[in-house]
């Protein structure tokens, strides 16, 4: 381009970008800010890629080039300043402004306050109970590997008892026995604990006595007492002569503090693979409609640790021995408070909830 060409191209150029400088928005803090990056940024601001341009122009012409797009410089600040003061004034006026947040709020009529939800309070009156016992409160991952949560609880890899848990599997089990999933129960938590406390010599570096809340998930029929996914409470007791007899004094008086002292409950000869011997627990749920006047609900299921698993985490089957237990945090919520259906707790119908 001959330099007679080149100065044309950039008066033209110049004229355009100061018809955009009057038409571009400035109406909001936002648009006046991409109003300076676009005209006036130093990397690609359309006034300063002119500037760019004046050494192409022969130096004869470059004095009066040089001018008029200083005149267009200032034009676009002039332009983004009055933009700038009439949002900070219009700030300054808004309503509130200047105002004394000190002073104290009226209110015109008192605020509904909200509730815990039932499945919430009854897993922090189980947490407190067992507090009260001496127990810890232990977390652990929902999603789990297969040896924490069969493996190391006595679930060999071809066990027909894992059939007794449908699994969510994220990457299905391999011959090797690894395997990633949600996990059923959160004794996996227990396995975690049983670990961390155990020295090298199989010996503990303290007794354990901790229990478990948390999510657990199974791909299960879902009906008025089972869903998908629940929330348990699992507890671990290991030290030396532990015996069954602690595990079922521990129980009653739980149940006693969460119920009431003429709380009926029974245990039933169960099986678990992780516990020898096992037991399921039932508590009888009062039902004015049954003919029998209620019936019982199986709540939990416990039973003394099968030395294997103390075998698998690194602890002395021979000196120690343990008690587990596990139950549903919604069957207990259920006989707590008369709800006849498991799936009210998960439909957040605010008729139920407003009762809380």
């Amino acid at each position: 381009m001959i330099p007679q060409d080149m100065a044309q191209s950039l008066e033209s150029d110049i004229a355009r970008v100061a018809a955009d400088i009057d038409a571009a928005e400035v109406g909001t803090p936002e648009a006046a800010e991409a109003f300076r990056v676009r005209f006036l940024g130093r990397r690609a601001g359309a006034v300063t890629d002119l500037f760019a341009r004046l050494g192409e122009l022969p130096a004869q012409e470059r004095r009066e080039a040089g001018a008029r797009l200083n005149a267009l410089k200032e034009q676009a600040q002039a332009r983004l300043d009055e933009a700038r003061n009439c949002h900070a004034a219009a700030q300054d006026t808004a309503p509130g402004a200047g105002a004394d947040l000190t002073l104290p709020g009226r209110v015109p009529a008192p605020i509904a306050g909200g509730s815990r939800h039932p499945l919430t309070e009854t897993r922090r009156e189980i947490e407190r109970i067992f507090g009260s016992f001496g127990f810890s409160v232990e977390t652990g991952p929902e999603i789990e590997d297969d040896w924490h949560n069969f493996s190391a609880l006595a679930f060999p890899p071809e066990h027909p008892a894992r059939d007794m848990q449908d699994t969510f599997w994220i990457e299905p089990p391999a011959p090797d026995g690894r395997g990633v999933l949600l996990r059923t129960h959160t004794s996996p938590v227990q396995v975690r604990g049983m670990v961390a406390a155990a020295r090298s010599d199989g010996t503990l570096a303290a007794p354990i006595r901790l229990i478990a809340p948390g999510r657990v998930f199974r791909n299960e029929s879902i009906s008025y007492k089972s869903f998908c996914l629940f929330h348990q409470v699992e507890g671990l007791v290991v030290a030396e002569r532990v015996s069954f007899a602690d595990l079922k004094g521990m129980l009653r008086t739980f149940a006693r503090a969460l119920f009431d002292d003429d709380v009926r409950m029974r245990f039933r000869p169960s099986y678990f693979p992780f516990t020898e011997p096992s037991a399921e627990v039932d508590i009888w749920w009062t039902d004015a409609s049954r003919p029998d006047g209620g019936r019982w609900m199986e709540v939990l299921g416990c039973g003394m640790v099968d030395p294997d698993v103390f075998t698998a985490v690194g602890i002395d089957a021979e000196r120690y021995t343990g008690y587990a237990f596990g139950m549903g945090i919604e069957r207990l919520a259920m006989l707590r408070h008369g709800i006849s259906d498991i799936r009210l707790f998960y439909e957040n119908d605010v008729r139920l909830l407003g009762q809380f």
